[in-house]
C-alpha cells in the first residue's frame, strides 16, 4: 500500500482534497518555467492526476461515472454557454499567452500532437473526477457540516450552492462561465442525488470544448 493510499484510507477529507490540491499546485508550477515547459508540466500533471485517481478510487465511493440523459444535456448545454457568452464579459488573465502547442512546436509536429492529446485526455478524463469530487462532493457538503459524508447529495443549501460555484468559477479565466457551470453541475448532483452524472457532464463539456478549440483554432479557451 502506497503512502497516499494509506492517507486516503485514513482520512475521507484527505482522499478528496489532497489530489485536487496537488493537481492545482502543478498547474501553478507549469506557468513558472517558461513557455515550452508549461506543456511538459501539463503532460506530467495529467499522468500524476490519473495516478491519484487510481489511488483514491477505493476510498471515494461516490466517484462513479453515470451517463444519464440529464448529464448529456447539461454537458452539451454548458459547452454552448461557455462559448456563447465568451464575448460578453472580461476574463481574468486575458494577457496570458494562450495554450497553443501548434504555435509553440510547429503545426504538424509530433510534440504538438502529443501535447494536444494530453490536453484532450486530461481535460476529459482526469480533470472532471478530480474537480467534481473536491467541489461537489467535499466542499459543497463541508460548508454545511464538517461530517460531510453524512450529508446527502440531494440536500440544497443556498449559501453553499453559491459560494462553492463562485470558487469553482474563479478557478477559471472565464470566471462567469465557470460560475454558471458550477451552478449547473451542482444542480445535477442535487437532482440525481449522486456525483457520477456531474462527472460525466463535466467530461462531455470539456471534450466538446476541446473539439471546438481544435476545429476553430479558438486557443483562448485553453
Amino acid at each position: 500500500m502506497t503512502f497516499f493510499r494509506e492517507k486516503f484510507q485514513a482520512s475521507p477529507i484527505y482522499a478528496r482534497v489532497a489530489p485536487y490540491v496537488i493537481f492545482i499546485l502543478l498547474t501553478v508550477a507549469q506557468e513558472m518555467f517558461g513557455e515550452a515547459a508549461r506543456y511538459w508540466f501539463y503532460l506530467g500533471k495529467t499522468l500524476v492526476g490519473a495516478w491519484l485517481l487510481w489511488e483514491m478510487r477505493p476510498f471515494v465511493s461516490e466517484m462513479r461515472w453515470e451517463v444519464s440523459t440529464e448529464a448529456i444535456a447539461i454537458g452539451v448545454g454548458v459547452c454552448l454557454m461557455w462559448v456563447g457568452i465568451d464575448n460578453l464579459y472580461s476574463h481574468m488573465g486575458a494577457d496570458k499567452a494562450p495554450w497553443n502547442p501548434r504555435a509553440q512546436f510547429g503545426e504538424h509536429s509530433s510534440l504538438a500532437m502529443l501535447f494536444i492529446a494530453a490536453r484532450v485526455l486530461g481535460s476529459t478524463l482526469v480533470v472532471p473526477p478530480l474537480e467534481e469530487v473536491f467541489f461537489r462532493s467535499f466542499l459543497y457538503r463541508y460548508f454545511v457540516r464538517t461530517d460531510f459524508e453524512n450529508m446527502p447529495f440531494n440536500r440544497f443549501h443556498l449559501t453553499s450552492f453559491i459560494v462553492t460555484s463562485a470558487i469553482f468559477g474563479f478557478e477559471h479565466s472565464q470566471w462567469l462561465a465557470g460560475i454558471l457551470c458550477g451552478f449547473a453541475f451542482q444542480w445535477l448532483v442535487i437532482s440525481k442525488n449522486r456525483l457520477g452524472d456531474a462527472i460525466a457532464a463535466h467530461a462531455i463539456t470539456n471534450f466538446l470544448l476541446a473539439l471546438w478549440i481544435l476545429s476553430q483554432g479558438a486557443w483562448k479557451f485553453w
